[in-house]
């Protein structure tokens, strides 16, 4: 059973979430949230798996709750998987950065927000959708990160190539393929990469991809 918290400052529209997640026998939504503040405290009383998160909400939005969720070594095993009205909405990225696994326009198809909700809950980032390597290579090629990213040093050529292969957005499955080892081998690289990047998840593996020089984002 997945559980879900649901955070968005529209009646409708958590209505409408409920609705949608309740009906599948492995979803359960466990609470909602009107803005940033009740989703950090009700993540931290119900202890979700995932939360769906608006990003404009008043007071504290989302972004700064997705923020603080990330930052707290109790909520470690939480996923934050961000709603957006638009494809290239800035904030999206700066969510990422904050420690968000994915992204999610609000008018995607039901099944998309049941696949996503299930793939963020496993510990995966939605990053495989090209709206969302789009934004995130728009976004990068603005100013460096105030604050410097490990250096590409730590980890061994192999893990370099495969860490670029998860910017690119290919999952497990096709990294295997494309490198030709098992799916577990690619697993193995990538957690280690992440481990020694100090990475939450992928989202974060690919948001150190592109501010460290690793990926170059492409331009149109």
């Amino acid at each position: 059973m997945i559980r879900v918290l649901i955070a968005d400052d529209q009646a409708l529209m958590r209505a409408g979430f409920r609705a949608l997640l309740d009906a599948e026998d492995h979803l359960e939504v466990v609470g909602e949230a009107t803005d940033g503040t009740s989703a950090v405290h009700l993540a931290r009383c119900l202890r979700p798996d995932v939360v769906l998160m608006d990003v404009q909400m008043p007071g504290l939005d989302g972004i700064e709750a997705t923020r603080r969720i990330a930052a707290d070594p109790d909520l470690a095993a939480i996923r934050v998987l961000i709603l957006t009205n638009y494809g290239l909405d800035s904030y999206v990225f700066a969510a990422l950065r904050a420690g968000a696994s994915g992204f999610l326009l609000k008018d995607a198809d039901p099944a998309d927000l049941l696949h996503a909700v299930t793939v963020v809950a496993r510990g995966d980032a939605l990053l495989a959708p090209t709206v969302t390597r789009t934004l995130i290579s728009e976004f990068v090629a603005g100013p460096p990160p105030a604050v410097p990213t490990a250096g590409r040093d730590v980890l061994t050529v192999r893990e370099q190539e495969i860490v670029e292969l998860v910017a690119r957005g290919l999952t497990n499955d096709e990294i295997a393929a494309r490198m030709v080892i098992s799916p577990l081998t690619a697993k193995t690289h990538v957690n280690r990469a992440m481990t020694k990047l100090h990475c939450r998840d992928r989202a974060q593996l690919v948001v150190w991809a592109y501010e460290s020089g690793l990926v170059a984002p492409r331009r149109r």
